[in-house]
C-alpha cells in the first residue's frame, strides 16, 4: 500500500495514517488469511454441531429429499442418522482446514472436500421447491430456502480460495 502511496506521489496526513498503512502493509494479508481460516472453521463447528439436533435434522428434509445427489442416502440412513452423518462431515471438514496449522497438505483436503459439499449444497436451489418466487419475478428468490442457500455461493468461493491458498504453502514448502 505505501509502495503504492509513494508511486502515486500521496502523503499520509499524519505519522498516524502512516503507522496504519505500514500495519496493513506488514500485517494485513497474514491477518486476512487467518481470518478467512477462523471464519470457515467456526461455521463448519457451529453447523456441524447443529446437525446431531432433531431441529436440524427436520430442517433439512425438504432440501435432502428432493435433490438427486443426496436423497438415496435416506434410504440408508434415518433423517437424524443422515443429518448426523453430514455433521460427523463437517466437523472433519472443519478440523482438515485448521490442521493448516500442522501441514497444509490437510487444508487442501479439507478445502476440496469444502468445495463439493457447498457445489452440493448450492444444487438445492435447482431441486427445493420454494426457492424462486415466480410471482415477483426474476431474480426474486426467497428468504428460506433461496436466500439461504445463496450464502453457499460464497462459502463455495472461500473454500476454493483454501485449497488454492494451501496448495501453494504446499508447492512453496517444497520448492
Amino acid at each position: 500500500m505505501t509502495q503504492f502511496i509513494d508511486h502515486v506521489g500521496i502523503q499520509p496526513k499524519s505519522k498516524r495514517i502512516a503507522g496504519i498503512l505500514h500495519l496493513a502493509e506488514t500485517y494485513g494479508r497474514t491477518a486476512t488469511t487467518g481470518g478467512l481460516y477462523v471464519s470457515i472453521i467456526v461455521i463448519y463447528a457451529w453447523f456441524g454441531g447443529m446437525k446431531f439436533t432433531a431441529y436440524e435434522a427436520l430442517g433439512l428434509v425438504d432440501l435432502v429429499s428432493n435433490n438427486p445427489l443426496v436423497s438415496w442416502m435416506y434410504s440408508i440412513l434415518s433423517v437424524r442418522g443422515f443429518s448426523s452423518f453430514l455433521g460427523l462431515l463437517e466437523l472433519g471438514i472443519g478440523a482438515l482446514i485448521a490442521a493448516r496449522l500442522v501441514n497444509p497438505i490437510y487444508s487442501l483436503v479439507g478445502g476440496v472436500l469444502s468445495s463439493g459439499l457447498f457445489v452440493t449444497t448450492i444444487s438445492f436451489m435447482i431441486t427445493t421447491p420454494g426457492v424462486i418466487v415466480p410471482e415477483l419475478g426474476f431474480p426474486a428468490i426467497s428468504v428460506a430456502p433461496g436466500q439461504f442457500l445463496l450464502k453457499d455461493v460464497g462459502l463455495l468461493a472461500l473454500s476454493l480460495w483454501i485449497a488454492m491458498d494451501s496448495l501453494t504453502a504446499i508447492r512453496f514448502t517444497r520448492s
